[in-house]
């Protein structure tokens, strides 16, 4: 049952009993209407008894053995891709249309927080009403408990997979098949064997995930609905292992649902897109969330001509018009990945081939190793509008750090999901690593001046958030010993995880980077790098803990140097208290020195003279007074800024002649939001359009902005404050809407 939350805490629970069962498999079919802003249609579940429950019966033994007798025949040259057609037994006009009648009466009862009453779904089911009644659930009976919120749940039923033409072959043994068995034994068989064949016969697989997701259904399943969970039932069934291994959950999104965004591009076109962050896909499909259950899937979306659906698969779709005004689009996925990496986004996008970044970055194979098919990951990355303007540096580094999250947070994964840092810090780390690859042309002396710099700006932004922050909400390993542990059904909860405030935290990604930099120290760039290739090796395709990665440095680092370096003191220092761990509390003024810091340090000498003499000299003296500013790179120009932001005032001659010097406006985003800074701070009205337009366009990164416009009690600032929200709070995501009127109201 589902474990008693208080909704109003910001703890985020992870409902799934992955222990009793896990899902290998989802097939997806998909409408996405974009008048009603629901998506709907039906999600079929293959799975498999969990680690706790699996028994070594005759099914079980045999799984390691099974090899089907008939290859498919499938041309090897591309990938095979399987549409699921409107011809299935599902998708039929007369099957359809009963499916819509049934929840044409449904009325949407759900609070705020997205809870469901066992009235609103049985009202879905007009003709099934015990389909959903739990007055009669007894203690005895096994729950399927799945993640959901949000979500509109209409009918789940067993899946007939043995009633699939030629499906047979998967009862094939080595052993006599007892013929007395039950049917629901033989199904589960061929669920079992399908989803164990090894993945070099993916596409064969792929093929008999799409037959058996047609097959006809074989009786409705129990079935409520809390606030963050689907239960399921059998009546009768007491075990997983009894329980059917293939169901079929009939259901539609809502448009509050927190999962995906219904919105307008720049030219006012209709689009959708996953929100996955904080609460992931569960507001998208009933899933598993806990980390443990990695699966595959694939997916069919239709939507009206015009629209190009988007998919994080890994083969590249080309839309079919299944019949007059409908397409449909086709993805799958054979690398076994968290449920929330599914992601999706429809829209009239235009696809844009450039040849850019493929030759530009060159990790000199440090990460490279032999793979096969089921290698692959997804490849759909989603950029903010705001890194694109203003030169390539944002949207470079931007893109390295996401690329970096190929091997760490998708190839190599957090086992408990609190431990942000492995994912977030890893990713930062390697960001500076790729981008010093992908510009050729710096000398090592450079790159090394580049990440100084770079050092030298987290420093003081993770000093900034630690100053202005909860500290529980600073701490890495909040779980502690107790990280990775879940309960018995593999129920377990993600501390802070539905905090807004901590979506905008940046101290995961900070102090994870600074303890890989400072590991690096200590070890040396060469062999630490050599290091994380033997990490990525070692743990790809698994998920881990912070010691997993520690305790292989550790041993890496004594067997050169006796640091006196432990885990237990790592842990001490840096990931289970809050603040500015003590390493790192002395290496800050060692960053001061090197050459692009000093550069802006003379520069900003420059700027606070300029201004004295600015204050204190009249027109003519002042131009004979003209100083000539050195060009800047654009993280110099965010430190330059950040500098002069410390000065207690800066005239509007001063502030005129800064953007104009550097063209403020026509930067990036990381340097407009200092200006931005400066605007307000100085009550520099001439600036004032240029805070409008960063709040309207770059609606998450300036989030604070609405903060320190309120904070100086200004009618001018304030008044532009409750301009802006009301013109983006309806394109403003949930969590940065909810800060923004925290600060405003």
């Amino acid at each position: 049952m589902e474990m008693q939350l208080d909704p109003m805490k910001d703890d985020l629970p992870l409902m799934a009993n992955t222990s009793h069962m896990l899902v290998k498999h989802y097939v997806l079919d998909l409408d996405v209407d974009f008048k009603s802003q629901v998506i709907e249609g039906t999600i079929v579940l293959f799975l498999e008894t969990g680690s706790r429950h699996r028994k070594a019966s005759s099914t079980g033994k045999e799984g390691c053995q099974s090899h089907l007798n008939e290859t498919c025949n499938i041309g090897a040259s591309e990938p095979y891709r399987i549409p699921v057609s409107n011809a299935s037994v599902f998708s039929s006009e007369v099957e359809y249309n009963d499916f819509a009648v049934c929840g044409k009466g449904e009325k949407d009862t759900s609070d705020k927080n997205g809870s469901h009453s066992n009235e609103e779904q049985a009202s879905g089911i007009s003709s099934s009403k015990n389909c959903c009644d739990t007055k009669s659930h007894g203690n005895k009976d096994f729950l399927l408990v799945l993640d959901c919120c949000d979500l509109s749940v209409l009918k789940v039923e067993e899946v007939d997979v043995a009633a699939v033409s030629g499906i047979e072959k998967f009862t094939m043994s080595a052993e006599p098949i007892d013929v007395s068995k039950e049917l629901e034994n033989l199904r589960n068989q061929i669920v079992h064997k399908l989803v164990t064949l090894p993945s070099d016969r993916w596409q064969e697989q792929l093929y008999h995930y799409t037959r058996c997701s047609q097959a006809p259904g074989s009786g409705q399943l129990l079935f409520t609905t809390g606030s963050w969970s689907l239960e399921i039932r059998k009546q009768g069934v007491q075990t997983p292992t009894g329980f059917p291994h293939a169901i079929r959950i009939w259901y539609k999104t809502k448009p509050e649902g927190r999962s995906v965004t219904w919105t307008t591009d720049q030219s006012g076109r209709p689009c959708v897109y996953t929100m996955g962050s904080p609460i992931n896909n569960r507001a998208l499909f009933p899933c598993q969330e806990p980390p443990i259950a990695l699966s595959t899937w694939q997916a069919s979306v239709r939507t009206s001509p015009g629209f190009v659906v988007l998919m994080s698969g890994e083969n590249s779709a080309e839309p079919i018009q299944i019949q007059e005004g409908i397409m449909s689009w086709y993805y799958y996925v054979t690398m076994p990945m968290p449920a929330s990496t599914f992601t999706i986004a429809v829209g009239c996008w235009q696809e844009v081939k450039q040849q850019c970044f493929t030759a530009a970055i060159q990790t000199e194979n440090e990460f490279c190793m032999p793979f096969s098919r089921a290698d692959f990951s997804p490849h759909i990355i989603f950029l903010s509008q705001s890194v694109l303007p203003g030169g390539s540096h944002l949207c470079g580094t931007r893109l390295c750090h996401e690329i970096a999250h190929a091997w760490f947070g998708l190839a190599i994964g957090a086992r408990d999901w609190t431990e942000e840092w492995i994912s977030e810090g890893f990713a930062t780390f390697l960001e500076d690593v790729f981008w010093a690859r992908a510009q050729q042309q710096l000398s090592h002396d450079e790159r090394k001046e580049q990440q100084k710099l770079k050092a030298l700006l987290r420093w003081r932004r993770l000093r900034d958030e630690v100053q202005n922050s909860e500290e529980e909400l600073q701490v890495l390993r909040p779980h502690k010993e107790s990280t990775g542990e879940v309960g018995e059904s593999g129920v377990s909860i993600v501390k802070h995880g539905l905090k807004a405030e901590k979506i905008f935290m940046q101290v995961h990604y900070l102090k994870g980077y600074f303890l890989l930099r400072s590991l690096e120290n200590t070890l040396g760039e060469a062999s630490y790098l050599a290091s994380l290739r033997k990490f990525v090796r070692k743990f790809h395709g698994q998920l881990v803990l912070s010691q997993d990665f520690l305790s292989m440095l550790v041993e890496d680092i004594t067997e050169q140097k006796e640091s006196g370096l432990t885990v237990e003191s790592i842990f001490q220092n840096w990931l289970d208290t809050s603040g500015i761990p003590k390493p790192l509390l002395e290496e800050g003024e060692t960053w001061k020195e090197c050459r692009l810091v000093q550069q802006v340090s003379t520069e900003v000498t420059k700027w606070i003279q300029a201004n004295q003499r600015s204050r204190k000299s009249s027109k003519k003296k002042r131009k004979q007074d003209e100083v000539i500013f050195q060009k800047l790179l654009p993280d110099q120009l965010v430190l330059l800024l950040e500098y002069l932001l410390e000065e207690k005032t800066l005239c509007p001659r001063t502030l005129q002649r800064l953007e104009k010097t550097y063209q403020l406006h026509d930067q990036d985003a990381e340097v407009r939001h200092r200006w931005c800074e400066l605007v307000v701070k100085h009550k520099y009205v001439p600036g004032y359009r240029d805070v409008e337009k960063f709040l309207r366009e770059d609606q998450a990164m300036g989030v604070y902005l609405y903060g320190e416009l309120m904070v100086n009690e200004d009618a001018k600032q304030q008044e532009l404050a409750y301009k802006c929200f009301a013109a983006a709070q309806e394109q403003m995501d949930m969590s940065s809407a909810k800060v923004v009127a925290e600060m405003l109201f």
